[in-house]
C-alpha cells in the first residue's frame, strides 16, 4: 500500500481531518442563508489572524489572484514602487507592470530591502508600494510596519502580500496601516489550495479604479458581502468555503496567539538543527528583516546534490522544497507553517540527518537533539 508523504513544503501543507472531511458532503446552494453562514464564519475566524477591522473578502482563486485584484483594483495608470528580494516580490512587480508604472526597488534573494530607495521613489511620487511580507523562496521576514509608516508618511497605498505569514507569525495589518493584504488558503491556514482572503481598507476603496478585471472586482466582492445573507458576486469554490471554514475554527480554537507561539518555536527548533549540522542559513538579516516564522531556507551541504538529498529524504517519506530559479541546487527549505506540530518538525529533520549521514555529509552534531529542546 502506498503510504502518504509528509508535506513540508511552504505551502501545500498537511491538511488536518477535520477540514478535509468538511468538504465530503453534498453540495449546497450558494445563495443561501446556509452558505452565507460559512462564509460569515470565515471571515470572523480570518479576521484576527490579519489584524484587521477591515472589510475582508474571500476569491475562488489562488493567492496569486488576491495579488493580481490587489494591484488592478487600485494600480492601473500608478507609479508603483515594488520592494523585492526574492520570487514573490518579482511576482508582485510583474503583476504591476500590467497595470501601472512600476519600479523595481530590489535587493539580492534573501537580503534587506533598500528602504532608502523606497523613500527616495514615495518623494518622487509613488502612489501605491508593494511588499510581499514573508518570502518563503528566501526565508526571509520583511519590515511591513516600517514600509507602512513610509506609506502612511506619504499618502500612499500599501499593498501586502501576507500569503505565508498571516496564520502563522503576528500581523497587524490597521495597526502597520496596510490598506490591502493576501492570504492563500494553502498555506499557514492549513486548508486546501484555491481560495485567496483580501483586507481592503477604506482608503483602498475610496481610490479604487473603474476599469480592474470584471472577476477580480473588490468592490463587487465588498458589496456582496455586505448583503444578508453574505454572498460572493459570483459562484464561489463551496467545497474550499467549508474546509477553509473548519480550517478557520480550527485557529479560532487554538487562539492566534498560541498559533504565532507554535510557529515560532518549529522555527527556532529547525534553526538549532542547522546550527548543529553547521550548514549556514541562507538569509541576511539586520535589525529590521528576520528569519521567517513559516520556512526555513538552509544553504545544500556541500558533498551532495539537491537530487540526492532531496530525493532520498521523499524515499523516507518526507517533501521539503528546494531553491527556485538562480537558487536551485544551493538551497533547501522546510516547511513549518499551517497545523503541524513538534512530531512532523522532528520526523523531518531525522530523515534530513540521515540522508546527510547515508550521502556522507559532514554532521557536526546531533541536529534532531538539538531541535528537541526546543520542543520539549
Amino acid at each position: 500500500m502506498e503510504k502518504e508523504l509528509l508535506l513540508m513544503l511552504p505551502g501545500p501543507v498537511p491538511i488536518p481531518e477535520r477540514v478535509r472531511l468538511a468538504m465530503a458532503r453534498q453540495a449546497i446552494n450558494h445563495r443561501s442563508p446556509e452558505f452565507g453562514a460559512v462564509y460569515a464564519d470565515c471571515v470572523r475566524c480570518l479576521a484576527p489572524t490579519f489584524g484587521t477591522a477591515n472589510d475582508l473578502v474571500i476569491i475562488s482563486g489562488s493567492g496569486t489572484a488576491g495579488m493580481e485584484a490587489a494591484v488592478a483594483n487600485v494600480g492601473r495608470g500608478k507609479k508603483i514602487a515594488c520592494l523585492s528580494n526574492g520570487k514573490f516580490g518579482e511576482r508582485l512587480y510583474d503583476i504591476s507592470k500590467r497595470y501601472g508604472d512600476a519600479t523595481r526597488l530590489s535587493s539580492d534573494w534573501g537580503t534587506p530591502l533598500p528602504l532608502d530607495d523606497l523613500g527616495a521613489s514615495l518623494e518622487a511620487g509613488a502612489e501605491v508600494v508593494t511588499l510581499v511580507h514573508n518570502e518563503t523562496s528566501a526565508g526571509i521576514r520583511n519590515p511591513a510596519q516600517e514600509v507602512g509608516k513610509l506609506c502612511r508618511k506619504h499618502d500612499a497605498l500599501f499593498i501586502m502580500d501576507g500569503v505565508t505569514s498571516i496564520g502563522g507569525d503576528v500581523v497587524e495589518a490597521d495597526r502597520w496601516g496596510v490598506d490591502i493584504a493576501i492570504v492563500g488558503s494553502q498555506k499557514c491556514l492549513a486548508a486546501p489550495a484555491g481560495l485567496a482572503a483580501v483586507s481592503v481598507s477604506q482608503r483602498a476603496q475610496e481610490r479604487f479604479v473603474a476599469d480592474c478585471p470584471y472577476y477580480l472586482d473588490l468592490a463587487a466582492y465588498i458589496k456582496n458581502a455586505k448583503k444578508d445573507p453574505m454572498e460572493t458576486p459570483y459562484t464561489p469554490a463551496v467545497p474550499l468555503f467549508l474546509a477553509l471554514r473548519e480550517a478557520g475554527l480550527l485557529i479560532e480554537e487554538e487562539g492566534i496567539e498560541h498559533r504565532v507561539m507554535r510557529h515560532q518555536r518549529l522555527a527556532q527548533a529547525v534553526r538549532a538543527a542547522a546550527a548543529a549540522w553547521n550548514l549556514p542559513l541562507f538569509p541576511s538579516i539586520d535589525a529590521l528583516h528576520g528569519y521567517s516564522n513559516t520556512v526555513t531556507a538552509i544553504r545544500m551541504p556541500e558533498e551532495t546534490t539537491d537530487p540526492d538529498f532531496r530525493g532520498l529524504v521523499k524515499k523516507l517519506g518526507i517533501v521539503i522544497a528546494g531553491g527556485q530559479d538562480h537558487l536551485k541546487g544551493k538551497i533547501f527549505r522546510i516547511g513549518h507553517m499551517g497545523a503541524v506540530g513538534a512530531p512532523e518538525v522532528l520526523a523531518t529533520l531525522g530523515a534530513i540527518q540521515a540522508a546527510m549521514h547515508r550521502l556522507g555529509c559532514d554532521c557536526a552534531d546531533d541536529g534532531v537533539a538539538a531541535a528537541a529542546a526546543h520542543l520539549a
